[in-house]
């Protein structure tokens, strides 16, 4: 059985981008399972949670079993990253953000592809540990020796090679944070079950560290449909820190909301949207 899943963070209203993330997932008949991602305290927010339910009864499209709560998978991450430790394939990271943008000459990518590398050969220090904040860095060159280098494959039957410029010492937890999007994603995406990942095209570039976070816990290989953008007719993308359309303010103003998921599945968008590829 097909298993796919829908993992919004709660630190906002869902708009037309989440609406047609949801849609393309149940139109491939696949059981439709919801994750709450919830490991950003400073972001998240409980009523979003509730949001988030209410704005799927309206769409017509009800998850098949109760949500997973990031926020109480916490042992979960914690012994993934133990067991990375323990293979030598993370170590602590001390610097700040200010320190890694003073190092770069080029912008911090979302897998930590910029990062220099400055803690990379400290020697370890128990005592710097516990008395400094620090992340937990993916050491790649040490896990790519280890396992090679993973591709994927897409629902179109498109495949994907990784390179090692798509893979850097990404950030898998840090002191505010038991574990960062990538580490928990191939945690619960395994646990769950998860065979088809269906997701925005701008979250691509995180599938090659995603695919060697699996290889090297030996988590199963999901395949992968990185769909197009919602976007604005004028090229701006749909944000919620933009105040974009969100599904509340669209269901108050009468629109049907099974109808809605039905012409978002057939490529359909409200007057005043396009999608990316178009």
């Amino acid at each position: 059985m097909i298993t796919t899943r829908f993992a919004p963070s709660p630190s906002g209203r869902l708009h037309l981008g989440h609406a047609y993330s949801v849609a393309l997932g149940r139109a491939t008949g696949a059981r439709f399972l919801l994750r709450i991602e919830d490991l950003d305290p400073g972001r998240c927010r409980p009523e979003h949670v509730a949001g988030i339910v209410e704005d799927l009864a309206w769409l017509g499209i009800a998850p098949d079993a109760p949500p997973l709560v990031q926020s109480e998978r916490v042992a979960e991450y914690a012994a993934a990253l133990d067991r990375l430790r323990g293979d030598h394939l993370v170590y602590p990271c001390f610097c700040t953000r200010a320190d890694i943008a003073a190092s770069l000459t080029a912008p911090h990518g979302d897998a930590g592809s910029s990062y220099p590398g400055t803690c990379r050969r400290l020697p370890d220090d128990p005592a710097r540990r516990a008395s400094t904040p620090h992340s937990w860095r993916l050491d790649s060159a040490a896990a790519i020796m280890r396992v090679g280098l993973s591709g994927w494959r897409e629902q179109d039957g498109a495949h994907f090679t990784a390179t090692f410029a798509d893979i850097g010492d990404a950030i898998l937890a840090r002191k505010d944070a038991p574990a960062s999007y990538h580490l928990a994603c191939v945690v619960d995406d395994a646990a769950s079950g998860v065979t088809l990942v269906v997701r925005g095209e701008d979250l691509r570039p995180s599938t090659p560290v995603q695919r060697l976070l699996q290889t090297l816990l030996n988590l199963p290989e999901p395949t992968y449909l990185h769909h197009p953008l919602v976007l604005h007719d004028d090229g701006r993308r749909l944000a919620k820190r933009d105040l974009a359309p969100t599904l509340a303010a669209m269901r108050a103003a009468g629109v049907d909301g099974p109808g809605l998921a039905d012409d978002l599945t057939a490529r359909r968008l409200p007057l005043g949207f396009r999608f990316s590829d178009a």
